[in-house]
């Protein structure tokens, strides 16, 4: 764990876990441990993916074997990419076929895992008792860590179900399931998982321990190994370190969920379902900006951004004789830096005009992003800047 570690500060909290049973993680995870996540030897599982895993890839096949003809109650590959509304309706139409369906699998990224969640969350609805959840995630999106499943509605903004059952009871991370994944979508989530963890730092219901602790040794392993993870993608190890790293950079967060994470990630919901761009893209074009922007405006922020510059293979900013200066605004500065350069450096810099959006966009995008509370953010007097300069920033990544 990186030395910047805090101290107990405030000196009164509380932290609630998610309820997650177990995880299981290493080399063939999944072929050893699936059917031990089933509450019952007459359990009976429905598969929720994509397109791509089911028809491309035998990882759908091989999971649909192991739990056999008597456990599997059928499988949803349908699920796109943001989890539009027609999709998972389509997914909960089969789940809640079967009243004696009682596990949800999900298995790829983010849009899987939220739409499982929704299959349960309608289930419950239809039957009264929730399913339980079982991730095999193939990216870095740490969907996984949270209670919250998000539908991309008709009109490109997100709507969310939440209820604590929603959450994974377990999770399995097994490198086999990443194999498949394309290099720049697996890099790419990694990004999201280093946004998780860096607005976790300025949350204000981030826990000193274990939350903000463990965030910040995922973000050291994140930019560590997502390098080695470009030079080789079939390093099984490096794999498994990265979803280990993406589980700590969200996963204890708890229950005190409560809005969005915070700035990255508001701006990062508005250009992303709305404009079909992928959220550890969403992440590349904003993460750095963010940490630069709340570097300048937000002490307190910035304060906490710089308790990471170790975890970037820096020290604290020194003076000419060598000494602390104790600027939070330069280290802070330097970290949005760095995570800029490892964005280049892996790749992935891009812009919203890449993705199609044209600069007439702005003003929709700024009150999408702006339209609500947003955890770290200072209120009042400091409205007036940080809209200014959420505008900057928008209008930059074009």
């Amino acid at each position: 764990m990186p030395d910047s570690v805090t101290p107990l500060d405030p000196p009164s909290g509380v932290y609630e876990p998610q309820p997650l049973r177990k995880m299981f993680y290493g080399q063939d995870a999944v072929k050893e441990h699936l059917l031990a996540c089933l509450p019952s030897s007459t359990s009976r599982a429905v598969i929720i993916t994509g397109p791509t895993l089911a028809d491309k890839t035998p990882l759908v096949k091989a999971v649909e074997a192991l739990l056999g003809p008597a456990r599997h109650a059928g499988t949803f590959s349908g699920i796109r990419q943001h989890a539009p509304v027609d999709t998972v309706e389509d997914a909960v139409a089969i789940a809640v076929a079967d009243a004696r369906t009682d596990v949800v699998i999900s298995i790829g990224g983010g849009s899987p895992i939220d739409a499982a969640k929704t299959v349960s969350f309608r289930f419950h609805e239809k039957h009264g008792r929730f399913l339980t959840h079982v991730a095999i995630p193939t990216t870095l999106s740490a969907a996984e860590c949270t209670d919250v499943g998000g539908t991309t509605m008709h009109d490109g903004v997100k709507q969310g179900v939440r209820h604590p059952a929603l959450a994974p009871a377990y999770i399995l991370y097994d490198p086999v399931f990443a194999r498949h994944t394309p290099p720049a979508l697996f890099m790419s989530t990694g990004v999201r998982a280093l946004d998780h963890a860096m607005e976790l730092q300025y949350h204000p219901a981030a826990t000193v321990l274990p939350c903000k602790a463990v965030a910040r040794a995922a973000i050291a392993t994140l930019v560590e190994r997502l390098p080695q993870y470009k030079h080789d993608p079939t390093n099984a190890d490096v794999v498994l370190a990265l979803f280990l790293a993406a589980y700590g950079s969200l996963g204890f967060f708890g229950n005190k969920m409560t809005g969005g994470l915070g700035l990255s990630h508001t701006i990062g919901y508005a250009i992303g379902s709305p404009y079909g761009i992928p959220h550890g893209v969403t992440s590349c074009l904003t993460l750095g900006h963010v940490v630069a922007l709340k570097a300048r405006l937000v002490p307190s922020d910035a304060h906490n951004i710089a308790l990471t510059l170790p975890c970037f293979g820096a020290g604290a900013t020194r003076t000419d004789n060598g000494t602390d200066t104790g600027n939070d605004a330069a280290d802070a500065a330097e970290v949005g830096r760095r995570i800029l350069a490892l964005v280049d450096a892996l790749g992935l810099a891009t812009t919203l005009t890449h993705y199609g959006v044209s600069r007439d966009q702005l003003d929709i995008i700024c009150d999408r992003a702006l339209g609500s509370w947003m955890p770290g953010e200072q209120k009042g007097e400091g409205d007036t800047a940080i809209r200014q300069a959420v505008r900057e920033l928008v209008s930059g990544l074009f």
